[in-house]
Order: C-alpha cells, then sequence, then structure tokens
C-alpha cells in the first residue's frame, strides 16, 4: 500500500551560540570523489505513551542549535576549492535542515516489520534527497516523522565529504544527548577534534603513490556485464539477522576449511565474507569474472602519531579483498575469510599515507566492477540514540540498494542485520545461500 508525507514544517536551524566565520579545507580523504554523497540514516522508535509532541520538537530543534556550536562546520557549505586542488567548507552558521512530518496511514509494524517492498520505500522518512553535496545543499537534514499510531521515525542526512561513521555516531549521540537534556554545551563529553591536516599529504614525508599494491583502484575487466545490470535489473531489498548463535556457527565453519582459529577471525570477517560468497553465488556470474569486496578499515590507531579518538572527519581507507568467482565459491569460507583478514592486515602507515598521495595526485576512484561494498554501522552506536523516546527499535539505511549495510539489531546483543539489494532474478538463490551456510 502506498502512503504519502505530509510535511508540517522545514525549518534552517542555525548554531545556538556565535561561532567562527571561516573558511576550512578539507583533507584528502574527505575530498575523495566517491565520498560526494549523502550518509543517510533511517531510526524507528515505538509510541510513547503521554509524550507530548511539541515539547520534544522544541527540545530537538533547540538540541541541534547546540550540537552546531560544537560541529560548527556541519552548519556550513561544502565547496570546491578555487584551484581545483580539493574541497572546502565555507563556514558561515547558514544552518542544517529541521523537518517535521507525519503519515497518516501507516503504523510502525505495517512499515518496519520486514524489509522494504522497493530500495526507495522509506525515501518518504527523508524527504530532501540531496543529489549534489557540492551545489549548495544543507550538510545536515532532520527529519522527524510521525505515523499513524504515534510511532516516529528520525531520519538523518549527512554530507560524507565532512564527517564519517564514527564521526556521525558521536555527532548524533551528542545531538540526542543534548535533547534528553542530561547536559549542556560544557558537560558534552567527546569533544570533536577537527584537525584536517592529519589526513593530507605531509610535505615533509611524501609517501610514493604505488597504484600496483592498492587492487580497490586498479580496474578489472568486466567479463558480464555487471555494471549495466546493477543499472538495468530490478533490485530487490533484503534484510536477513545473524544472532550470536548464527556468528558463532558461521566463524566455526571458517575455521574448519582453514588454517584460522576462532581467536584469528573477528565476526565482521566471517560474516562479510559469507555474505560476499553468497552473493556471488547467487549472480551467477562467469567462473574468470575478478570479483572485489570492498569495506571501510578505521585507521585512527593505524598511523603514526595516531589520529585523535574523537575526530570525526574521514579517517578510513577502503579494504579490498579480491578473487575469482571460481575460486570464491568453490573454495569455502575459510578461504573467503583469510582474503578479508589479509586485506585488513596490509593497512599499516605506510599504506595509508600512499592512498592519501594516491587520491590527492592522482584523484582515484574505486573500480566498480565485480564490486561489493559492505559498511559496518553495527558498532556505530546507532541503537542508543535516544532523542527522548527511549532507544530505537529499528536502524536502517533510507534506502536500500548494491552497498551492503550491516546495522546493529536494537535489544539483540552482538546480533547484526545484512542489508543489500540483490537483482530479482537471484534473490531466492541469495536468500538461500546466505541462510544455509552448509550447502
Amino acid at each position: 500500500m502506498s502512503s504519502s508525507v505530509h510535511v508540517k514544517e522545514a525549518i534552517l536551524i542555525t548554531p545556538s551560540d556565535q561561532t567562527p566565520s571561516t573558511i576550512l579545507p578539507l583533507s584528502s580523504l574527505d575530498s575523495q570523489l566517491f565520498l560526494r554523497f549523502t550518509i543517510e540514516y533511517l531510526l524507528v522508535y515505538k509510541p510513547v505513551p503521554g509524550l507530548k509532541k511539541p515539547g520534544l520538537i522544541e527540545r530537538i530543534k533547540s538540541a541541534l542549535g547546540q550540537a552546531l556550536v560544537l560541529y560548527y562546520p556541519l552548519a556550513g557549505r561544502v565547496r570546491s576549492r578555487s584551484d581545483g586542488s580539493g574541497l572546502e567548507v565555507f563556514c558561515g552558521s547558514q544552518g542544517a535542515l529541521f523537518i517535521e512530518a507525519e503519515v497518516l496511514d501507516r503504523t510502525l509494524f505495517e512499515e518496519f516489520e520486514k524489509a522494504p517492498r522497493f530500495g526507495t520505500s522509506w525515501r518518504k522518512f527523508l524527504s530532501v534527497y540531496v543529489a549534489d553535496v557540492l551545489k549548495g545543499a544543507p550538510p545536515v537534514v532532520v527529519q522527524l516523522t510521525w505515523l499513524s499510531d504515534d510511532g516516529a521515525t528520525l531520519c538523518v542526512g549527512i554530507n560524507h565529504c565532512l564527517i564519517d561513521g564514527i564521526g556521525s555516531g558521536m555527532f548524533l549521540n551528542s545531538f540526542a544527548e543534548l535533547a534528553r537534556g542530561e547536559c549542556g554545551l560544557t558537560g558534552l563529553k567527546p569533544m570533536p577534534v577537527w584537525d584536517r591536516h592529519l589526513m593530507s599529504p605531509n610535505p615533509m614525508v611524501r609517501a610514493r603513490a604505488n597504484l600496483l599494491s592498492h587492487p580497490e583502484f586498479n580496474r578489472v575487466p568486466d567479463l558480464c556485464g555487471f555494471t549495466s545490470r546493477f543499472i538495468q535489473e530490478d533490485l530487490e531489498p533484503t534484510q536477513i539477522i545473524f544472532t550470536r548463535r548464527k556468528l558463532n556457527e558461521l566463524r566455526k565453519l571458517a575455521v574448519s576449511t582453514s588454517w584460522l582459529t576462532e581467536s584469528l577471525c573477528t565476526m565482521f570477517e566471517v560474516l562479510s565474507a559469507h555474505v560476499w560468497r553468497s552473493w556471488a553465488r547467487a549472480l551467477n556470474l562467469p567462473s574468470n569474472q575478478i570479483l572485489k569486496m570492498l569495506f571501510s578499515i578505521n585507521i585512527r590507531n593505524r598511523v603514526k602519531p595516531s589520529v585523535p579518538s574523537f575526530y570525526y572527519g574521514n579517517a578510513f581507507v577502503l579494504g579490498c579483498a579480491q578473487t575469482s568467482v571460481r575460486d570464491l565459491t568453490e573454495k569455502g569460507l575459510g578461504y573467503a575469510t583469510e582474503l578479508v583478514k589479509r586485506a585488513k592486515e596490509r593497512v599499516d602507515d605506510e599504506h595509508v599515507r600512499e592512498v592519501i598521495e594516491s587520491v590527492s595526485s592522482n584523484q582515484v576512484c574505486p573500480d566498480s566492477v565485480g564490486v561489493l561494498i559492505v559498511s559496518q554501522w553495527s558498532w556505530l552506536g546507532l541503537d542508543k540514540v535516544d532523542f527522548g523516546m527511549g532507544n530505537p527499535t529499528c536502524v536502517a539505511p533510507v534506502c536500500t540498494d548494491k552497498y551492503c549495510i550491516f546495522s546493529p539489531v536494537p535489544n539483540q546483543l552482538d546480533a547484526i542485520k545484512v542489508n543489500v539489494a540483490i537483482p530479482s532474478c537471484a534473490v531466492d538463490q541469495y536468500l538461500n545461500h546466505v541462510r544455509n551456510p552448509y550447502t
């Protein structure tokens, strides 16, 4: 059943106190071509008996204004530098966009009991879609939407050029803490760190950009019309929850088919390898097609000196596991897990400096042929973002597409929900493989 959103209010929220009026350069990692989009989070809240909606709305708007004092670049506007060397943010307290809306014919259960019917079914909960983040749009858009049973969604879109997953988790939890009234700005922790120069080339230590050692940027032949397939075919959203028990079973399977021990492989390595294999087996690709799995690796503690813990800019590089369809599908889960593990182990200070040099001097971009991109939201603290309505009952991407999102499952310790859209003709095969790892 189709439903529409009625927007009750749309207003720019500016910082609640004076902030610097300045132009700040973004880092080389921030300026990467593939980050010029909006991260979009969907948080779902169950009805709260006796909740006074007008009071909550005012607290959220006030908290957003306070949060933008500390995170004042998020109230600015991102643009290209005049010399073309990267991006910058013009900080003039222009503000973030806040929207209050309602959907009168849908309940929380009806809308979120299962995966969305279409990849864009939940787009209505974040009505403003920013197609080009460099065209003057607010870097932050917040939409609170009431459902007919008084449940609510709170969706947040954040310009990825300004912030990474860890940074956005910090921002949202600080924003929510202010909305609950548990502290003022002076008592808010952690305090965000800007320091974007840390993720740009060091003129005193120039790393040589060796792209041959960075498969994430190398092009591979498209033997099967891979790119056009994901553009032309209908993609169907899927959601699968892996409980702690299922994750432990996967890890035992990976260990039994490799040299790994349970202590040597993480849940992310095992689960991402399993999803990657299931995806590849379902798509019926040529056996000699090269496939890649790309995933973000936090580098805050992998570079020397280490980056401050509360740095909220883009402080990650892409890990890349690569192999042929034949080897990925036939050699077992342990083999795929080893590929993911080795991709992580390659990332040290020298590797990071090579990436920074490459993206700043060559404007390289990850390949899209044969690629599955996995993004891990499950440890960002999104399941604890409480604006005064309790913790969310569901955390998901606003739109489900071919990028695979690992999201947390509220109230299920260590459980992970895998969200990814699959070509319609391959959905049943994918679900069969991902649910039955021993087949």
